[in-house]
């Protein structure tokens, strides 16, 4: 039995656009793989500890192969367990809008919480940095209130899916899928519909 997690950015609920993609292709999920988990975080309800003064210091303690001091070792325990919900999963469904030409503050806050190392990460000198997310897939639903894509003039634009990407190649998750609901600020260009068709083919590689 397998766990798939969905990692829900946006606060719109109802309203969004990812969020509504990602309903159709867990729906489909569910029924092709009934007996697989699938477990929705909502990062807008979570309690994400601060990354302040003692979480830095506690990362870094860890870095240097120091002993945490209490405080440290206790800021570092929420980080931990943060991440080993995340680690649970064998796959993983982002719904990411676009704020701004980016991705919302909150999934960020969570990104930097659970991406450290020892946990997501790890380097020598012998392999340099070495992600230790393997054997993992994962589909990222994009959206965006215009088109961002090649050819509409706006590709530089676009910083939410090359961090995005760039972030799960990092933490060692290579395959990885991305459907884009697009023009959403546009009723006759919004291309929702078509995303749900398009995610509902990306079920058999799950």
């Amino acid at each position: 039995m397998g766990k798939l997690l969905h990692i829900e950015s946006s606060p719109r609920k109802t309203r969004s656009h990812s969020i509504a993609v990602a309903k159709e292709f867990i729906n489909a999920y569910k029924t092709k793989y009934g007996s697989d988990t699938v477990e929705t975080l909502d990062i807008w309800s979570m309690a994400l500890p601060s990354f302040d003064g003692d979480m830095l210091d506690a990362k870094y303690a860890v870095i240097g192969g120091e002993s945490p001091t209490p405080q440290q070792q206790s800021a570092w325990d929420s980080v931990q367990s943060l991440f080993d919900q995340f680690n649970s999963a064998d796959a993983y469904l982002f719904s990411v809008p676009m704020w701004n030409f980016n991705i919302p503050y909150r999934l960020k806050h969570y990104i930097d919480l659970i991406t450290q190392p020892g946990m997501a990460w790890s380097y020598s000198p012998e392999e340099s940095y070495k992600g230790l997310l393997q054997n993992k897939t994962a589909l990222v639903i994009y959206s965006s209130g215009d088109g961002y894509g090649e050819g509409t003039g706006f590709e530089s634009f676009d910083m939410q899916k090359p961090y995005i990407n760039l972030w799960l190649s990092f933490i060692g998750i290579s395959n990885i899928k991305t459907i884009s609901v697009e023009a959403t600020l546009f009723p006759d260009r919004n291309s929702e519909e078509q995303a749900k068709q398009a995610v509902l083919k990306l079920i058999d590689d799950f």
